[in-house]
């Protein structure tokens, strides 16, 4: 049955994404400027001392609640500052970046405890080398690569993600599906002194998980658990979604991403496949908003709380698949999606606006565990961001990784 979208709906998103009905491009540019006054408003308020780092502000809350540098989501801040340098060309986003990058570095020391380095390091350090070629950043990207590559286990073909389930859950290998987002930064260090060997174990990682992790209809599990000894898989369950069998909306989301990331790095024809079929049922089962529930398959809906991160992670991974696609229909269609939900995402609906100095409102971390529900969350600002700096080199005209060039001010 075809779902109608409301009329209200209409009207709302054409004026933030006229395009899709005939008129004027959605504004990316004016989106980007409106993320970096609310992170001027952020700065205002940063701490001094160690966490000094914004996670979350809670739903009906106000003020950020700050982090230290080991926490999974540190990276994402200075990737923000990073980005607001790349899109505005401001001077103050680019010392307050590398101040908050800085903190970072005791992570490139520290032998791998868990995999979220990739956020962690590629975010900050990666984007920060990118944008000013900082020869100190490499070394502290290169470590962590090598960190990241301890928790490869070659028996099973992935990379641990947490070692601490191994005993509190019982998983003897368990990889889940955010994991694919971190390879990412092995994929950099192959390239820049860190040896094939981190591509292959990038490549195997992904292949691992292409074969494993998904059900017959491409939807994802969060966790999939392995035999260390055979290296076959146990079972695939949840820990943040709503059911073993369900579909998880920000794991769907990092599957969409990952594996396009995958294809740019590798040009591996199965991974572009895969990285459709995942969008796919995303985009099939999605409501009419384009923004989804925390979990498609929550059995509160329409009641249940969104995640806008969901939709910011699959924005971002949708316009760069678009630049891959073959068929020129359905590369068309991606990006018409993405651009919908960045509109969608840039109504006062979900923007923080005057409630909060975030730019969204309206993402869940962890459901099952009761935190950050419905709340304001760094890592949907980052992709919202990220995908925002994309769209404005497609609508210029740009290739998606060409740098978005300023007068420094």
């Amino acid at each position: 049955m075809r779902r109608l979208i409301p009329v209200t709906l209409l009207l709302a998103l054409s004026s933030v994404c006229p395009r899709a009905y005939g008129q004027q491009q959605f504004n990316a540019a004016g989106a980007i400027n409106y993320c970096a006054g609310q992170a001027v408003k952020t700065l205002k308020v940063i701490p001094a001392d160690s966490a000094n780092l914004p996670r979350n502000i809670d739903n009906g809350k106000t003020n950020w609640r700050f982090i230290k540098y080991r926490d999974w989501c540190s990276g994402f801040w200075p990737g923000v500052l990073w980005y607001l340098y790349e899109g505005t060309g401001k001077a103050q986003f680019k010392t307050e970046a590398e101040k908050f990058t800085k903190e970072l570095t005791p992570l490139s020391y520290t032998p791998g405890f868990d995999h979220d380095l990739g956020f962690q390091v590629h975010n900050s350090f990666g984007n920060g080398y990118r944008l000013t070629g900082n020869a100190a950043y490499k070394p502290v990207i290169l470590r962590a690569a090598d960190s990241l590559a301890t928790l490869f286990n070659p028996r099973v073909g992935t990379i641990l993600s947490w070692p601490s389930m191994v005993k509190i859950k019982g998983w003897p290998h368990n990889t889940i599906i955010d994991n694919m987002i971190n390879l990412e930064m092995l994929f950099w260090a192959s390239k820049n002194g860190g040896g094939k060997k981190l591509y292959d174990m990038a490549v195997k990682h992904a292949e691992t998980t292409m074969h494993n992790h998904f059900r017959a209809d491409y939807s994802a599990y969060h966790v999939v658990v392995y035999d260390t000894l055979t290296g076959k898989k146990i079972k695939g369950v949840t820990h943040q979604g709503y059911a073993d069998n369900s579909m998880w909306a920000r794991g769907q989301s990092w599957a969409i991403y990952g594996f396009t990331m995958c294809y740019r790095e590798t040009k591996r024809a199965a991974f572009l496949n895969f990285a459709q079929k995942v969008a796919d049922v995303y985009l099939k089962r999605l409501p009419a908003d384009g923004i989804p529930y925390w979990d498609f398959d929550a059995p509160d809906i329409p009641n249940a709380p969104k995640d806008a991160s969901a939709a910011c992670v699959t924005a971002s991974a949708l316009l760069e698949l678009s630049t891959f696609v073959h068929d020129k229909v359905k590369a068309k269609t991606y990006r018409h999606k993405a651009e919908q939900m960045l509109a969608m995402l840039s109504l006062a609906k979900y923007q923080s606006r005057d409630v909060n100095d975030a730019f969204l409102l309206h993402s869940t971390g962890h459901k099952p565990n009761g935190t950050e529900i419905d709340a304001s969350i760094i890592y949907a600002d980052y992709y919202y961001l990220e995908a925002l700096l994309r769209l404005k080199r497609l609508q210029q005209g740009q290739s998606l990784y060409a740098r978005l060039t300023h007068p420094v001010k």
